[in-house]
């Protein structure tokens, strides 16, 4: 490991360059693919998931923003468009004078099934096949250090 005061060595930034490289590839094909095929973000699809998971399929905003990894004012613009769309609606908690809940629609629920399946092939097709369970495995292992 790195001494946090030196900068890192020329392997270490090829290691971070090609990790962003990968994500980055990754999840560019994966929003291409779902907006090809179901005219629906990844940051949509996100979305969708974390609400269908949640209990009642509802969460507060701020939750969803955490679950989601964007702004506050990013994750209400995204709610936006998908409220326009029916997929979800948004209400005001009851008692609570500033609190807004997202609700999964039952359109959304449907738009989020046929979703997953372009989703889930383009994760098997551009991530799952490229490398082997021991690779994954280990992967995951390595990619848990960084998170938390």
């Amino acid at each position: 490991m790195t001494d946090r005061s030196t900068r890192p060595s020329r392997t270490e930034l090829q290691a971070w360059r090609t990790f962003l490289r990968a994500h980055a590839q990754i999840t560019r094909v994966l929003e291409a693919e779902l907006v090809a095929e179901r005219q629906l973000s990844l940051g949509g699809y996100d979305v969708l998931v974390q609400l269908a998971e949640a209990p009642e399929h509802r969460l507060r905003m701020a939750e969803l923003a955490d679950a989601v990894l964007l702004s506050r004012s990013g994750v209400t613009r995204l709610v936006d468009r998908l409220e326009r769309a029916g997929m979800v609606a948004r209400e005001r908690v009851a008692g609570d004078g500033r609190g807004v809940v997202a609700t999964l629609t039952e359109h959304g629920l449907e738009v989020l099934r046929a979703a997953s399946h372009t989703h889930l092939a383009g994760v098997s097709e551009h991530f799952v096949a490229r490398l082997s369970a021991e690779q994954l495995a280990y992967l995951g292992e390595l990619c848990g250090k960084l998170v938390d």
